[in-house]
């Protein structure tokens, strides 16, 4: 891991990393640096365990649709990246998701972006029961 991380998320994957070194096997690293893992030892009959390590803070966000294929056994083998039969060329590339940061939208009126909405314009009637 590069990235900075929380205590929280260090203590985490201490766990997480000793069965990792257990029972984890590479399958491969994505453009972002996490890692991807599947057991050493499947039972015959059983789904496949399949898992990720992720660069940094954890997101969900973060993994590329190619190895989210793999990941959901919707692919046996992850795609090439970049190559996906599903990626359009009008799609954009991937940012975090900002809810909760302070690069999180804030529409106008909001606390943190001054407090003052916009006055009403007249064309709102409250409900009232008959």
């Amino acid at each position: 891991m590069s990235e900075k991380v929380s205590l929280i998320t260090w203590m985490a994957n201490i766990q997480i990393r000793f069965l990792t070194w257990r029972q984890g096997e590479v399958v491969g690293t994505d453009r972002f640096g996490n890692t991807y893992y599947r057991a050493k030892n499947s039972r015959a009959g059983m789904r496949e365990r399949r898992w990720v390590l992720y660069n940094g803070e954890p997101e969900a966000s973060k993994v590329p649709p190619e190895w989210h294929a793999w990941l959901h056994h919707s692919a046996k083998e992850p795609l090439p990246e970049g190559q996906s039969p599903y990626h359009k060329a009008w799609q954009q590339e991937w940012k975090p998701n900002p809810s909760g940061s302070a690069q999180a939208y804030r529409p106008p009126g909001h606390v943190l972006q001054g407090g003052k909405r916009a006055g009403a314009t007249g064309d709102y009637e409250p409900w009232t029961p008959n």
